[in-house]
């Protein structure tokens, strides 16, 4: 069996070491010229953390990451509405890291090299189309002048190639743009002094309005931390295209971000002189896709961004990607046929993944915020009074649950 991955992002490559890992052939198609270490933060849960880990890349990750032990869910004055201990404190096997995108990325990437050989991976290819019948799949890819440059040909063919996926957009041809909730993201990282553990991360403010910091690498000195910050905010309605091709290449403007940042106050670090201290930052309009009804057709299916675009809530879209990978492996060693591979794969994973869309779009675990700011939007006195603690509890359990990294009972709360 061979495999024709579409994408060399997260989903892509680890999709790769996963089939490789199981005998199965692949090749990788990317479309940038390079795979270049792009990006800032993003937090690996541990439920994602123990399929790494079982490729053989734990170390390697925690070189270039920070293992991430405390969550704090705090209201946009500053005041704690949730705290939970995270990954190996929270009693999982694994950690959860805190890690520079690109570096993850470059991990994964640079194991794709040693195992299946550089050859495995073409650059500068850009997916045209594809077609596929009995004996399988053939596709067709072109350089960005639009000569043709690359036929592969395979038993499947993996469409990892993101929210802007071609292979989603040929199965769904009048499905439209992204969906835009209106929020803009602007995200930046900086060498700074390290705050509460040093490996804590702190989400202060609701849905429309939000700063997330966590440091992702050690600093400079034993006292600081590359320190990664976001801040999210409603800027238009929403329910309309984005208004820019989401990337992760377009420079923010100070002028525009600095008077959001005015509207939160956050105990444990200054925010304001972090990001004003931060020499170059980006922005990207936050965006979805509808769950689909399916997945596959025939020999060609979806993983990751390019079959569940989520917005970056409860920190779980790469996660999700890697999950998909070691579901989709697992289900083509499995079955008798291609086909029944990539049918079963979709039944176990495209449920779970559209229900975290939705509950991304209510706000995830952090919809804690929003439920205690809603109810008291001027602060609290004893956040109990406000909202019980079961109360708090079942809406981030709840989504722990439906994500699949629910930490061991007894160990994850802590109270204020």
């Amino acid at each position: 069996m061979k495999a024709i991955i579409v994408g060399g992002g997260i989903g892509g490559l680890t999709t790769a070491l996963m089939l490789r890992s199981r005998g199965i052939a692949c090749e990788v198609f990317e479309q940038a010229d390079t795979i270049r270490e792009l990006g800032v933060g993003i937090n690996t849960l541990p439920h994602a953390m123990r399929e790494l880990a079982g490729l053989g890349l734990l170390q390697k990750l925690d070189d270039v990451a920070i293992r991430t032990d405390q969550l704090y869910y705090l209201n946009r004055h500053g005041q704690e509405v949730w705290r939970e201990a995270r990954g190996i404190d929270a009693g999982h096997d694994v950690p959860q890291f805190s890690i520079h995108r690109g570096r993850l990325q470059g991990v994964i990437h640079r194991a794709v090299e040693e195992r299946l050989g550089a050859d495995a991976i073409h650059t500068g290819c850009r997916l045209g189309a594809f077609t596929q019948d009995e004996g399988g799949v053939t596709a067709y890819f072109f350089d960005r002048a639009g000569a043709h440059i690359h036929t592969a040909r395979g038993d499947i063919l993996i469409g990892a190639d993101g929210i802007h996926s071609r292979v989603r957009d040929t199965l769904f041809p009048n499905e439209g743009p992204p969906c835009w909730n209106g929020l803009m993201l602007w995200r930046g990282a900086r060498d700074w002094p390290l705050f509460l553990t040093g490996k804590s991360m702190i989400v202060a403010g609701g849905l429309n309005a939000k700063v997330v910091i966590y440091p992702i690498a050690e600093g400079s000195s034993p006292a600081s931390r590359l320190t990664n910050w976001a801040v999210l905010v409603k800027v238009g309605e929403g329910n309309a295209p984005p208004p820019r091709k989401e990337d992760w290449s377009r420079p923010g403007r100070r002028e525009e971000l600095m008077p959001h940042v005015a509207r939160f106050s956050v105990p444990y670090i200054d925010v304001k002189s972090l990001i004003s201290a931060t020499p170059e930052f980006y922005e990207y309009p936050t965006c979805d896709r509808d769950p689909l009804p399916y997945w596959s057709s025939g020999r060609v299916t979806l993983l990751g961004d390019a079959a569940h675009p989520m917005y970056p809530v409860g920190s779980n879209g790469a996660s999700q990607a890697i999950l998909d990978a070691r579901c989709l492996a697992d289900a083509l060693v499995r079955a008798e046929h291609p086909r029944q591979a990539l049918v079963e794969y979709e039944k176990k994973r495209l449920p779970m993944t559209a229900d975290i869309v939705r509950s991304n779009r209510r706000g995830g675990p952090e919809g804690v915020i929003d439920a205690v700011e809603q109810l008291a939007p001027d602060g609290f006195d004893n956040v109990d009074n406000v909202l019980s603690y079961s109360q708090r509890e079942a809406i981030v359990r709840g989504y722990a649950t439906k994500a699949g990294f629910a930490a061991v009972p007894g160990l994850a709360a802590v109270r204020a």
